[in-house]
Protein backbone atom coordinates (compact mmCIF):
# COMPACT_ATOMS: atom_id res chain seq x y z
CA UNK A 1 0.00 0.00 0.00
CA UNK A 2 1.21 3.44 -0.71
CA UNK A 3 0.27 6.88 0.26
CA UNK A 4 -1.24 7.46 -2.90
CA UNK A 5 -4.99 5.75 -2.91
CA UNK A 6 -4.79 5.98 -6.64
CA UNK A 7 -1.91 4.54 -6.81
CA UNK A 8 -3.41 1.95 -4.93
CA UNK A 9 -6.12 1.26 -6.94
CA UNK A 10 -4.46 1.11 -10.21
CA UNK A 11 -1.91 -1.55 -8.86
CA UNK A 12 -5.02 -3.49 -7.73
CA UNK A 13 -6.48 -3.50 -10.84
CA UNK A 14 -3.03 -4.44 -12.86
CA UNK A 15 -2.95 -7.40 -10.20
CA UNK A 16 -6.41 -8.64 -10.73
CA UNK A 17 -6.36 -8.79 -14.05
CA UNK A 18 -4.26 -10.37 -17.13
CA UNK A 19 -5.32 -7.72 -19.56
CA UNK A 20 -6.60 -4.13 -18.65
CA UNK A 21 -6.90 -1.39 -20.50
CA UNK A 22 -7.24 2.63 -19.01
CA UNK A 23 -9.11 4.26 -20.91
CA UNK A 24 -11.57 6.83 -21.71
CA UNK A 25 -14.69 5.44 -21.42
CA UNK A 26 -15.63 1.41 -21.74
CA UNK A 27 -14.83 -1.23 -23.91
CA UNK A 28 -18.38 -1.23 -25.33
CA UNK A 29 -18.47 2.82 -25.28
CA UNK A 30 -15.27 4.38 -25.74
CA UNK A 31 -15.34 8.16 -25.01
CA UNK A 32 -12.47 8.95 -27.52
CA UNK A 33 -11.18 7.77 -30.52
CA UNK A 34 -7.31 6.92 -29.37
CA UNK A 35 -9.47 4.39 -26.64
CA UNK A 36 -11.85 2.76 -29.32
CA UNK A 37 -8.74 2.05 -31.24
CA UNK A 38 -7.02 -0.01 -29.00
CA UNK A 39 -10.14 -1.66 -27.20
CA UNK A 40 -10.92 -2.36 -31.58
CA UNK A 41 -7.22 -3.99 -31.36
CA UNK A 42 -8.01 -6.55 -28.61
CA UNK A 43 -11.57 -7.09 -29.45
CA UNK A 44 -10.07 -8.01 -32.85
CA UNK A 45 -7.46 -10.43 -31.94
CA UNK A 46 -10.30 -11.99 -29.29
CA UNK A 47 -8.28 -10.88 -25.89
CA UNK A 48 -10.36 -11.02 -23.09
CA UNK A 49 -9.18 -7.69 -20.96
CA UNK A 50 -10.19 -5.31 -18.76
CA UNK A 51 -11.22 -1.56 -19.27
CA UNK A 52 -11.12 1.03 -16.75
CA UNK A 53 -12.96 4.04 -17.57
CA UNK A 54 -10.70 7.03 -16.15
CA UNK A 55 -13.37 9.15 -17.01
CA UNK A 56 -15.03 8.07 -13.63
CA UNK A 57 -12.19 8.95 -10.84
CA UNK A 58 -10.07 12.06 -11.70
CA UNK A 59 -7.60 10.68 -9.05
CA UNK A 60 -7.36 7.49 -11.22
CA UNK A 61 -7.24 9.68 -14.50
CA UNK A 62 -4.50 11.88 -13.53
CA UNK A 63 -2.43 8.88 -10.95
CA UNK A 64 -2.43 6.42 -13.91
CA UNK A 65 0.31 9.02 -15.75
CA UNK A 66 2.12 9.18 -13.13
CA UNK A 67 2.04 5.46 -11.97
CA UNK A 68 2.95 4.74 -15.79
CA UNK A 69 5.49 7.51 -16.15
CA UNK A 70 3.25 7.76 -19.49
CA UNK A 71 1.31 11.09 -20.24
CA UNK A 72 -1.45 10.09 -22.14
CA UNK A 73 -4.34 7.73 -22.43
CA UNK A 74 -5.43 4.88 -22.98
CA UNK A 75 -2.80 2.24 -21.83
CA UNK A 76 -2.53 -1.36 -21.87
CA UNK A 77 -0.95 -3.08 -19.23
CA UNK A 78 -0.64 -6.93 -19.78
CA UNK A 79 0.12 -9.17 -16.88
CA UNK A 80 1.77 -6.30 -15.04
CA UNK A 81 3.53 -5.00 -17.14
CA UNK A 82 3.04 -1.47 -19.26
CA UNK A 83 2.87 -2.06 -23.35
CA UNK A 84 1.86 2.02 -23.97
CA UNK A 85 -0.50 3.60 -25.17
CA UNK A 86 -2.73 4.18 -28.62
CA UNK A 87 -0.04 4.35 -31.26
CA UNK A 88 2.51 1.89 -29.64
CA UNK A 89 -0.51 -0.52 -29.23
CA UNK A 90 -1.67 -0.31 -33.22
CA UNK A 91 2.10 -0.56 -34.33
CA UNK A 92 2.63 -3.62 -32.31
CA UNK A 93 -0.57 -5.46 -33.39
CA UNK A 94 0.36 -4.65 -37.18
CA UNK A 95 3.79 -5.82 -36.89
CA UNK A 96 2.71 -8.96 -35.14
CA UNK A 97 4.50 -7.70 -31.84
CA UNK A 98 1.25 -7.59 -29.62
CA UNK A 99 0.54 -11.06 -30.46
CA UNK A 100 4.34 -11.85 -29.59
CA UNK A 101 3.76 -10.45 -26.24
CA UNK A 102 0.33 -11.48 -25.57
CA UNK A 103 2.11 -15.60 -26.47
CA UNK A 104 4.86 -14.85 -24.16
CA UNK A 105 2.58 -13.97 -21.17
CA UNK A 106 0.24 -17.08 -22.40
CA UNK A 107 -2.90 -14.88 -22.71
CA UNK A 108 -5.02 -16.45 -25.25
CA UNK A 109 -5.98 -14.54 -28.54
CA UNK A 110 -6.40 -15.30 -32.27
Amino acid sequence: MSDNPAFDQIQSEIDENDVVLFMKGSPLMPQCGFSAAVAHVLTTLQVKFKGVDVLQNMEVREGIKQFSNWPTIPQLYVKGEFVGGCDIVREMAETGELQQVFDAKEIAHT
